[in-house]
């Protein structure tokens, strides 16, 4: 009875390891299946998104793990595969995006979507955004179906339609809206952080936990049209070209939340002494002015990162140089902070502003306002700890957005949601990064960050 007993438990205890996967042997495929990806041309507009989603179907149901797809444009579908877990923790949904940016064919020395392989690197639309993620994300369901792991909760895989281009709703606003209870999820998982490396070793990673969130306006400003030979004082552009000169200067107040001051107290423990002392210098009201102005002026992404931002981007008016318009109006690409009051916001603008004759219009806003995700939850702890057991000496960097990703329409719907992404150095993020011209990914890259989300879900996931 007691040799039964102990067989008995030695089998339990076999069952709840975690699995051990040999990423080494794992790199053909994830290869393979990352640049399969990348030759499906699913540029949004128009999408056709379709087509990924019948691949990533295909090779899901050949593993036994069954899919459903959700579509609102036939063309532009979604998927959803589950692989049950025994109902101790709620669910985890790791999801990444089908769909890609155009390409200008033009600027791209190889074929944007052959999945060209280059000095190292893996060429083409999507490379870095989103198909990486993609492949992440479908490696390991296929590995944890493999492995049989003993899950105390479902993994939920998202193949989303439409996050770079969807006035209509077709990916996670449709998938909000019309099917949540097969997203629902207790922490979610997607793009939105990074790695960066430099001289061949990765020294920051960022685990993307806030995002600023699209608020635009448009000022518009009317007045008496007639010929431009007759200067008028109620002339539409005059009033425009002052409201956006005093809006495009006007330095909103800064505010810091959790994120983004442990960002710069992080930050700064990596950083030169001079740097350092400017990220430091955020936190001090007395020398908190001139770091501002030094990132205005030297690196602006992070002084974004500090403020509720206001940029002009386009402006319309007139119909010929002897004409004045009776109408002019400016579009302002406002960025808010997750917790800014927006209809205050607007008033401030408008005292700003300080011209009745200019009108603020808001804008259909395309994503909720949402709140940070907690720096101590049990996901990102565990982000973190896999981040550090990875790449030791590397800071680990929560980091706030200053674009937006479908986390936004997650964390409204109370899921904290945090973004991870592969490690680029700081030449190729600004020359061949997402969106860019030319999109490139190091090979070496690609394997790293499918083992790192491997890694992080499993220890989420899997029984032990």
């Amino acid at each position: 009875m007691k040799l039964v007993s102990l067989a008995f438990l030695v089998s339990v205890a076999a069952l709840a390891q975690p699995p051990r996967v040999d990423f080494e042997k794992q790199k053909a495929e994830i290869l393979d299946r990352y640049r399969t990806l990348i030759r499906l041309d699913t540029s949004s507009p128009p999408g056709n998104e379709t087509i990924a989603v019948e691949y990533l179907k295909k090779v899901l149901e050949a593993e036994g793990i069954p899919t459903e797809t959700f579509a609102q444009d036939p063309k532009r579908a979604n998927l959803v595969a589950r692989l049950k877990g025994n109902g101790t923790k709620k669910p985890l949904l790791i999801l990444a995006h089908t769909d890609v940016v155009p390409v200008q064919r033009e600027k791209w020395p190889v074929d944007p979507f052959a999945a060209v392989m280059k000095d190292g690197y893996v060429w083409g639309r999507g490379s870095q955004d989103d198909k990486p993620h993609l492949t992440a994300t479908l490696m390991t369901m296929l590995l944890l179906k493999r492995s049989g792991a003993v899950l105390d909760r479902d993994v939920i895989f998202l193949a989303e339609s439409g996050e770079e281009a969807d006035p209509t709703g077709v990916g996670i606003n449709f998938m909000v809206a019309q099917h949540f209870p097969k997203i629902e999820a207790e922490f979610a998982i997607t793009e939105g952080g990074g790695a960066t490396l430099d001289g061949g070793r990765l020294i920051a990673l960022n685990i993307g936990t806030a995002e600023k969130v699209p608020a635009r306006v448009r000022l518009v400003s009317n007045g008496t049209s007639g010929h431009g030979s007759v200067p008028r004082q109620d002339n539409a552009l005059t009033h425009l070209a002052g409201a956006v000169q005093k809006v495009g200067t006007w330095q909103t107040p800064m505010r810091l939340n959790e994120t983004t001051r442990t960002y710069f107290e992080k930050l700064a423990t990596m950083s030169t002494p001079e740097k350092a002392a400017v990220y430091n210098g955020l936190l001090n009201p007395a020398t908190a002015e001139a770091s501002q102005r030094y990132l205005m002026e030297n690196e602006p992404s992070r002084y974004s990162m500090l403020r509720t931002s206001v940029v002009p981007t386009m402006l319309k008016a007139g119909v010929g140089p002897n004409v004045i318009p009776s109408e002019a109006e400016a579009t302002l690409d406002i960025r808010a902070l997750p917790d800014e009051n927006i209809p205050a916001f607007y008033e401030e603008m408008k005292r700003i502003i300080g011209d009745p004759a200019v009108k603020i219009v808001p804008m259909v806003m395309t994503r909720p306002f949402s709140p940070a995700s907690p720096l101590g939850s049990e996901a990102y702890r565990t982000l973190e700890r896999v981040a550090k057991r990875m790449y030791p000496g590397a800071t680990i960097l929560p980091s706030m957005s200053t674009g937006a990703s479908d986390m936004a329409q997650l964390r409204a719907k109370g899921i904290p949601s945090y973004g991870i992404g592969p490690a680029s150095t700081e030449s190729d993020r600004i020359n061949y990064g997402a969106h860019s011209d030319v999109e490139r990914l190091l090979e070496s890259s690609l394997y790293q960050f499918v083992e790192f989300t491997w890694n992080a879900v499993t220890e989420l996931s899997v029984h032990r």
